[in-house]
């Protein structure tokens, strides 16, 4: 009698502490469940506030936090355009079947107006555009600029949806991303990721004045998703997916998108110029180094290294000498070669701004009044700069020091586009431009004034200021 009530005691103490313990379990995984789950997630800007009173909020843009993609994806789908082009050989007289581009664009004007990478359409003669709601349609190509791979085209259309633009300043790295396109023609696909990083060059484009400053995340993007939106949670274009970084061809990881605010400044060069106006600061811009940065005495391994100084540049007339090292422009951090590019990307020539910058451990500022191609501040129209494009170079006026000190008119070659026409005939940078098919010239405007005006085998003549005796050039217009 006396085991079997000890028994029984033991046994119901054991029910009575498991069951308190399981209530206790129970409440605390509720109440962080509740916490975890259940608490509303506020829209809040994408930059950082600080709580401090008086804090000044530097984008308009906003961007809620990653509880739901639904709201975003509605919103940027039906702005996101299938794109073919295809490109006929104009000698193909048995009418082939041609080489066909797919890839993906953005409806930027509800009049039809559709941003693209540039590498999607170059060349092609026959681009169709479908749209997220089957409709096709013919589309033409308004503009292209090699510097970013971006493309303009316009279709007939009214009263389309239109994407909405946010602010790639404002995107924070660890904020997540939405990729909308067309991988291997899977129509209005989208993919989710974060920006891993922002400001990176992948040295995928060969153009002089070639602005790499991507936004890198991790969102899947595969063929077909080339000229489609990166967009953040709130349903704002950020960036146009461009490149990813792959061995076997397919998404490994790693995606690269042309920030918006580059973006917005090419589609408005574009339709009012026809073609975009870069603003060029005029240096040899190197990248700094911790051994760099300790020997200049710099108080941070950032900024850009002036290598290299043109003469009457825009640096140059600004005071600027090689050695210095820029850290802001127009107030924006300057901390790498990329991130410099992305800055002036967004300004056109003629286009003052403030530089600040170290010079022997002292940091200066002065003013800069940005260049164009042509070495002028004037906004040129787009038969100079295509042409030029199409050739291959970048022309500049002699210095008065030049002219002074080799007694020639003349253009000179800043620099030669890798697998252009001037580069397959084996002219280099520095060569001095005198005569165009024996006209003598002496001045860029000269130079493409001649050449526009001469049909067939255009002969340049001239001399490498480095080098004894004249040399020229040939090549088929």
């Amino acid at each position: 009698m006396y085991m079997f009530k000890k028994t029984f005691f033991i046994i119901s103490v054991s029910i009575i502490v498991s069951a308190v313990t399981s209530y206790i379990m129970i409440s605390n995984f509720k109440s962080q469940w509740e916490r975890k789950y259940k608490v509303s997630t506020p829209i809040r800007y994408v930059n950082y506030e600080s709580e401090e009173a008086g804090s000044v909020t530097n984008s308009q843009y906003i961007s809620s936090f990653p509880n739901n993609f639904t709201k975003a994806a509605f919103v940027a789908t039906p702005t996101v355009v299938n794109i073919q082009a295809k490109t006929k050989n104009a000698l193909d007289i048995w009418n082939m079947e041609a080489g066909t581009s797919t890839g993906s664009g953005v409806i930027v004007s509800s009049d039809g107006y559709i941003i693209t990478n540039r590498h999607v359409v170059q060349g092609a003669n026959d681009i169709n555009v479908t749209l997220s709601n089957n409709r096709e349609y013919k589309a033409e190509l308004i503009g292209q600029d090699n510097s970013t791979d971006l493309a303009l085209l316009k279709i007939s259309a009214k009263n389309l949806k239109v994407i909405r633009f946010g602010n790639s300043d404002s995107l924070m790295v660890g904020e997540w991303v939405l990729a909308v396109g067309n991988p291997f023609n899977l129509s209005s696909t989208v993919t989710a990721g974060i920006v891993s990083a922002k400001g990176r060059s992948i040295d995928i484009l060969d153009d002089a004045y070639r602005i790499e400053s991507f936004i890198q995340t991790d969102a899947a993007v595969n063929p077909g998703n080339s000229g489609g939106a990166l967009i953040n949670t709130n349903g704002d274009l950020v960036g146009i997916n461009t490149a990813i970084v792959t061995k076997s061809g397919r998404y490994e990881g790693y995606s690269f998108a042309t920030p918006v605010n580059v973006v917005r400044k090419v589609i408005n060069d574009i339709l009012e110029f026809g073609q975009v106006q870069r603003g060029i600061l005029g240096i040899g811009p190197e990248e700094i180094s911790a051994d760099l940065a300790r020997s200049l005495q710099l108080p941070n391994v950032a900024g850009i290294y002036v290598g290299r100084v043109n003469p009457d540049g825009a640096a140059d007339r600004a005071g600027l000498k090689p050695a210095d090292v820029i850290v802001t422009i127009n107030g924006k951090t300057a901390n790498s070669v990329p991130v410099m590019q992305e800055i002036l990307a967004t300004y056109r020539p003629g286009s003052k701004l403030s530089v600040d910058f170290y010079r022997l451990g002292k940091k200066l500022n002065t003013e800069v009044v940005l260049q164009n191609k042509l070495s002028s501040t004037a906004m040129i129209n787009s038969n100079p700069g295509n042409l030029l494009d199409n050739i291959g170079f970048e022309l500049r006026d002699l210095s008065t020091k030049e002219r002074n000190q080799f007694e020639y008119g003349g253009a000179l070659v800043q620099s030669v586009r890798k697998k252009s026409i001037v580069d397959k005939i084996n002219l280099e940078a520095g060569f001095i431009i005198t005569r165009v098919n024996n006209i003598k010239v002496s001045s860029v405007n000269q130079v493409i004034n001649e050449i526009n005006n001469q049909k067939g085998k255009i002969k340049l003549e001239g001399l490498y200021p480095e080098y004894p005796g004249r040399y020229s050039y040939e090549f088929e217009k």
